[in-house]
């Protein structure tokens, strides 16, 4: 079942600090979840190594083993959050969880079992050893803002009840971690402000997330197609080094995207006319990149749409009435292209009170614009970027996907409405 409740936190999440989490475009750090047993974290001297159990006690848990494994793989405990883990108690360390076993688990089961970590902004150093597979009963890792380094261990496959990894604000690096994919219930999947580099895999966006942070990583490449049958409420790939085109909206299966922050690759090519039959959407960062042509009209669908950031590419055209009179509109951000002007419409924007920022184009008689010597040289978006122009209104219903809506004819997903690059 989907997380609902995660996308009213997510929604007010920003992207630029480190230690910090993203407006879904930019913002603060917390973690998801409780805090760390309750309280603020006290500093203590760094703890010694527990003594090992005497002989009269039972056999150590599966999860005492994991736990002092890693414990022996952290190097430093500022604030002595690990002075509590000592003897075979597991529920009774700091920043640890448990609950009772869950229902398909044999009654024969210990009492309770470890749900949960969550050791956000405890400031440990360390990393992540392959021995934490043994709690096989997590359904929460949050780990946000410490010091881990190193890779993600493949043993991380093996949490069959794992439905939040947060690993976010750390030093983690390696390709992509692919063992996170094979994790059945995950939904929740946060790796951003870490240095994972190469390519996403497809599968990212074929699994049941409900949100997906990768930003403010080393990842390059081209962005897979599947990102468009994404199930996820909220996909943020900025800050890294995506390049090549934005994929068109081929084959688009879900609308229950809301945000999406593509902020600061190396984006090129045009904007899909597909982005505009992203119904659900309110949020769409594009900026910094390298993106070229005019805006597609379909843009004029996304009526739920609340902040368009399309700065400080190479877009070109006028701004027309089928953006700015979006009507959820609080933010526009045109800046730094070369837009040649908008309409009348768009000028009416400052009296309805959104942000509305055509800075540094080339829109005659416009305040903070561009030279000429700069606008004679407008960047050409390429055959590529051209648009057939629309003698109809578009059908921006959901049956549009089909090719029809109420009797008009509509766009079909698998039918661009941008003409093809010539060989």
């Amino acid at each position: 079942m989907r997380i609902l409740w995660l996308f009213p936190l997510l929604a007010f999440l920003h992207l630029s600090f480190p230690k910090s989490s993203a407006y879904i475009g930019i913002g603060v750090g917390v973690g998801v979840g409780v805090g760390i047993n309750g309280g603020g974290i006290t500093a203590t001297t760094q703890p010694q190594a527990p003594p090992p159990p005497s002989t009269s006690d039972p056999s150590p848990s599966r999860e005492y083993m994991a736990l002092q494994a890693w414990k022996s793989a952290i190097t430093e405990d500022p604030s002595g959050i690990l002075a509590s883990w000592v003897g075979p108690n597991v529920c009774s360390y700091r920043g640890i969880f448990c609950s009772d076993p869950p229902e398909d688990v044999s009654s024969s089961t210990t009492s309770s079992v470890v749900a949960g970590i969550d050791l956000n902004h405890a400031s440990l150093k360390g990393s992540l050893v392959k021995e934490l597979s043994l709690l096989t009963h997590l359904s929460i890792i949050h780990l946000n803002s410490n010091s881990f380094s190193g890779i993600v261990p493949d043993s991380f496959q093996e949490f069959q009840y794992l439905s939040e990894l947060d690993l976010s604000n750390n030093l983690l690096s390696g390709p992509f971690p692919t063992a996170t994919l094979l994790i059945p219930n995950l939904k929740y999947l946060d790796l951003r402000f870490n240095s994972f580099s190469g390519e996403v895999p497809d599968e990212v966006f074929e699994k049941e997330l409900d949100a997906i942070f990768l930003n403010n990583n080393q990842f390059g490449g081209q962005i897979p197609m599947s990102i468009w049958g994404s199930p996820a409420t909220v996909i943020t790939l900025a800050n890294n080094k995506f390049s090549g085109s934005i994929p068109f909206s081929f084959g688009y299966t879900s609308a229950g995207i809301r945000e999406i922050l593509f902020l600061n690759n190396k984006l090129t090519g045009c904007i899909p006319e597909g982005l505009g039959y992203l119904s659900d959407i309110e949020v769409l960062d594009l900026s910094f990149n390298s993106l070229t042509g005019d805006l597609p009209d379909s843009l004029s669908c996304l009526t739920g749409m609340e902040v368009l950031n399309i700065a400080h590419n190479q877009l070109t055209g006028e701004l027309s009435d089928l953006v700015c009179d979006m009507k959820r509109l609080v933010n526009l951000t045109v800046s730094y292209n070369f837009l040649s002007g908008f309409s009348q419409d768009c000028a009416k924007l400052f009296f309805r009170n959104v942000g509305f920022d055509f800075a540094g184009n080339c829109i005659p008689g416009g305040n903070m614009q561009r030279s000429p010597p700069e606008c004679m040289g407008v960047p050409w978006g390429g055959p590529s970027c051209l648009r057939i122009p629309f003698t109809k209104p578009i059908a921006c219903a959901a049956g549009a996907i089909m090719g029809q809506v109420d009797g008009m004819v509509g766009i079909p997903f698998n039918l661009h409405t941008s003409l093809p690059p010539v060989p």
